[in-house]
């Protein structure tokens, strides 16, 4: 079993300071094999993930670890799955890249292993990304074909089902707290599943025009209001222009006489009385 309590990510904590930091504990015994985790980006689901392997290796190699308590077995590897990136020279794009290594991984991995698996089937369509992140959870937790310890990072809410049809899966979310269309993220990893990604409010949270966030608003209610078997290409509606609301611009359209001598005064060498009949 794995039973860790407040443990951290010593890197993250580093540089964060442990005044900031919020540790999570992770426990897992024989019929939790399983973490399914929904939630947000940018909400801590990543850190938590990698947390866990830094835990492990620090262990295995005897030394200290960052957490107040913990228990663990030994593993005989750690698989990862983190990150997408293309290989542009053989050719091979984000999603070729992420299906090779989660072959690797499968073909490689024992029920003595460490999986860390992050959204997996994130590189296509959805319903194909879906069924493929499924499929790789069902083979990770099924005891005749797998049967390894895992962290499984998922966008993909409907994953959360599994719950109910396997025993050694167990759903967990980062916690957030919203107030309108503003969200705090509570870094506290909690039972049960997410019910929202809050992908808009995070686009939102990263500067993202707010035109755009409004549009995308609109846009997904639509798809929302929606049967599934009808969101294709050919519902979306024809795009509506968004009049947005008008700001003062400090760049001039054109130049202008009051700019053109204020550009020619220097403020440096104005007496008092000089600036006020100036201006």
């Amino acid at each position: 079993r794995i039973a860790i309590d407040k443990g951290r990510h010593p890197v993250v904590e580093k540089v964060m300071g442990a005044q900031s930091y919020i540790p999570n504990s992770i426990f897992m015994d024989e019929e939790r094999d399983i973490q399914l985790i929904t939630g947000p980006n940018m909400s801590g689901k990543s850190t938590y993930m990698r947390q866990l392997a830094i835990i492990v290796i620090l262990a295995q190699i005897g030394s200290y670890v960052p957490a107040q308590k913990a228990e663990l077995p030994i593993f005989d590897a750690i698989y990862t799955r983190i990150g997408a990136a293309d290989d542009l020279v053989s050719g091979q794009s984000t999603f070729m890249v992420e299906m090779s290594e989660v072959a690797d991984i499968l073909k490689h991995a024992t029920d003595q292993s460490l999986l860390i698996l992050d959204e997996i089937g994130r590189g296509t369509s959805t319903f194909d990304g879906m069924s493929i992140a499924r499929a790789v959870l069902e083979y990770v937790a099924d005891t005749k074909t797998l049967g390894a310890k895992a962290l499984f990072a998922t966008h993909y809410h409907e994953l959360t089902a599994l719950e109910d049809c396997m025993d050694s899966v167990k759903n967990y979310n980062i916690a957030v707290k919203k107030n309108g269309d503003d969200i705090t993220f509570l870094r506290r990893i909690i039972r049960g599943g997410a019910d929202d990604s809050f992908g808009i409010e995070v686009a939102k949270l990263a500067g993202v025009p707010n035109q755009i966030v409004a549009r995308a608003k609109e846009i997904l209610k639509e798809l929302e209001s929606m049967p599934q078997a009808e969101v294709t290409a050919k519902s979306v509606k024809k795009p509506k222009m968004v009049q947005e609301e008008a700001q003062i611009s400090f760049t001039p359209a054109a130049k202008h006489a009051v700019l053109e001598k204020l550009e020619q005064i220097d403020v440096n060498t104005l007496t008092p009385i000089e600036c006020m009949q100036t201006l």
